[in-house]
């Protein structure tokens, strides 16, 4: 009886939370005029309203520059709220990092300044960005009530600009999701790999063009002098620790399909090898396996075939 009575109270204090639809986003400042705001490890689910995604902002002094907008419309108006209740700076710009759901579909809450990503995101979010949000409104419910895709506005070029008082360096990858921006801050010591990093979250593969462009880009990361590393998924780290748990892995999980194809494995079967130990602090390895194996074991098939 205790342990149902248990179980009703977390059930009750679960849906209390949802109904509340309050993201409960707190930004940390990490550096100079730099907040962080870090979601959890965990999958998209009802209970935490799609918060498994980091954002961040910079009071660069000639405005904000807003990294990120979450995973629906409430939590781009929480991410303002949070903005708004430490600094006064107007919002002068918006990016959206990639075409993955949990960074764009808040921006309904900036359409008055200019939401900005590489030509190939904006594509991306035109085409693909309303089965991301339908996805979205059947993982999470009614935390995405009235959010709707609103596509970037303007392209960003890679390079280096002075925004304010920040020295800001964009770079062009594409491991990840076939079109990554990375950025990095010299007046601070600040990357953001965004989702080229997970750092203690398995890495998701829907998009990538290939683990091994990943580790290749992973290696270019690592010649950045930052002081502060602030990944897209996972706590930030000051040091290579989070570079080099994500070359592990991806050494691992290429290795680890190819032998498979190799070998002649089913996808079943593949999906049972055992992950190793040293990946044991790293969340949702069981199922981000599996689907990788899902979005990548054909492709080691038929190169392993075509031999």
């Amino acid at each position: 009886m205790k342990r149902i009575t248990a179980l009703l109270c977390l059930l009750v204090s679960l849906s209390a939370n949802a109904a509340s639809f309050d993201y409960g986003l707190k930004p940390v400042e990490v550096a100079e005029n730099t907040w962080f705001i870090e979601g959890r490890t965990e999958d998209f689910s009802v209970e935490n309203g799609g918060n498994i995604v980091n954002t961040a902002f910079i009071a660069t002094g000639d405005g904000v520059l807003v990294l990120d907008t979450g995973v629906s419309r409430r939590y781009g108006e929480a991410l303002l709220e949070a903005i708004q209740s430490v600094t006064d700076e107007p919002i002068r710009m918006v990016i959206n990092t990639h075409q993955h759901p949990d960074h764009f579909l808040g921006n309904q809450a900036f359409q008055d300044v200019p939401i900005v990503s590489l030509a190939e995101t904006q594509q991306q979010i035109r085409n693909h960005g309303d089965s991301f949000a339908e996805n979205m409104y059947r993982l999470v419910g009614d935390w995405m009530r009235g959010t709707e895709v609103v596509v970037p506005t303007e392209t960003l070029e890679p390079g280096v600009q002075q925004m304010g008082s920040h020295r800001l360096e964009w770079i062009r990858m594409s491991g990840h999701s076939g079109a990554d921006l990375v950025l990095f801050d010299h007046s601070t010591g600040v990357l953001f790999p965004f989702d080229m990093v997970f750092y203690q979250r398995a890495l998701t593969t829907p998009h990538t063009p290939g683990l091994q462009q990943w580790r290749d880009e992973i290696a270019q990361l690592r010649q950045y002098p930052f002081k502060l590393m602030l990944p897209g998924h996972g706590p930030m780290v000051s040091d290579q620790r989070a570079l080099d748990q994500m070359d592990t892995y991806l050494v691992w999980l290429d290795k680890t399909l190819r032998d498979a194809a190799e070998q002649g494995l089913s996808m079943t079967e593949v999906m049972q090898l055992p992950i190793p130990s040293e990946f044991d602090s790293i969340a949702l390895r069981e199922v981000e396996f599996q689907r990788s194996v899902v979005h990548l074991f054909p492709a080691y098939e038929e190169a392993a075939f075509g031999r």
